[in-house]
């Protein structure tokens, strides 16, 4: 970290109250720092460095961040229940901007610490796996009111699962073909369902599905559940917040809830129809009031193409040497394409099974 931490703690913070700035949590993209500072209410402050590789323009980030937080807030207002539900509270520096840039340009920011709540990798309980739907259908049903041209959109083409095709073909030209078995195994797994990667955006574009705003990234560990209670308070890390369909952010949730073996394995993975019933009657409990019937008619498609779109991604990645994701070692992206190439044969195995659950809810 080239970065002074302490110097840059101090852009938000009187440096004397900055008693202690350290790593914090397992993110893949953003550098993430836990900072105590003496003399303040809440002591504890998450100091994030946006990846500039990732965010070309991380202002944009901010800008959303401070929309939709805005406009949640409103909303909660208005229901006359503010405490329901915790927002990201975005600290400013003490020249008054949301974001501090370095002298190597890099985009700081310092968001409040929501306390008395964790977060987990794997689901621990049906019950986990239903407050988790429900967290995503409320996170969904409170910003359903919001403009999506309001939002920038700050990766284009993230969660256009065609476009991550067109990527993957370039890189793997580029790279030629190598003859590991797992190598050999993730392209012809892709090559084999090339045709299933366009059926959200085909539906979009025959008016069946429309954009709205979404999450971008409503993965498991995103989810913070409060520690007395368990029920789920919160849907944090959304930096992914962008105009787009539902059914990536509900296929995300459950290629993330249902996987007990975890993002990173062992292999095989299996993915849990239980679990999905649970989250996906959680989800519709809180979000029934704006979904469309063909909204369900693609739910099974969103958990299977997102599985899928992530594996393509992992694999990418590995080809173009992990330039995307943090990675602990050259093979990790690798492995990490195999969970989900996994993950998503067995969705399919019991197409009819989650479909079975689909129809129940409707």
């Amino acid at each position: 970290m080239a970065a002074d931490l302490h110097a840059v703690a101090a852009q938000f913070f009187a440096a004397p109250a900055i008693k202690d700035i350290r790593e914090y949590g397992t993110g893949r993209v953003n550098d993430t720092f836990l900072v105590t500072v003496a003399g303040q209410d809440e002591p504890r402050f998450i100091l994030q460095r946006l990846s500039s590789a990732v965010f070309a323009q991380p202002e944009w980030v901010m800008e959303n961040l401070r929309t939709v937080c805005d406009h949640v807030a409103a909303e909660l207002a208005a229901e006359g229940n503010p405490g329901s539900w915790r927002m990201p509270v975005i600290r400013q520096t003490l020249a008054g901007r949301d974001f501090y840039r370095d002298r190597d340009n890099g985009c700081w920011r310092v968001l409040h610490f929501i306390a008395g709540c964790r977060s987990f990798a794997t689901v621990q309980s049906p019950f986990q796996a239903g407050e988790a739907g429900r967290a995503l259908g409320r996170f969904h049903q409170l910003i359903s009111g919001l403009e999506p041209a309001r939002l920038h959109d700050t990766l284009p083409g993230f969660h256009v699962t065609p476009l991550y095709l067109a990527q993957y073909d370039r890189v793997a030209a580029a790279a030629g073909r190598r003859n590991p078995a797992d190598i050999r195994f993730c392209h012809d797994f892709i090559a084999r369902r090339r045709a299933l990667v366009h059926v959200l955006e085909d539906a979009r574009k025959e008016g069946k599905l429309f954009s709205r705003p979404i999450h971008g990234d409503p993965k498991l560990s995103n989810i913070l559940f409060a520690e007395r209670t368990g029920r789920a308070v919160s849907l944090i890390d959304l930096d992914t917040v962008k105009p787009g369909l539902i059914q990536y952010d509900i296929g995300d949730c459950l290629r993330s809830c249902c996987n007990g073996q975890g993002e990173e394995g062992p292999l095989p993975v299996s993915f849990d129809t239980e679990l999905c019933r649970e989250i996906l009657r959680g989800y519709v409990a809180e979000a029934r009031g704006f979904l469309t019937p063909h909204d369900y008619d693609y739910f099974y498609a969103g958990a299977r193409l997102i599985a899928f779109e992530l594996g393509l991604r992992f694999f990418t990645d590995y080809l173009q040497g992990n330039v995307y994701f943090k990675t602990a070692s050259p093979e990790q992206n690798l492995q990490r394409a195999l969970v989900q190439f996994s993950l998503a044969e067995s969705i399919e195995k019991q197409q009819r099974e989650i479909e079975r659950i689909i129809g129940d809810l409707t």
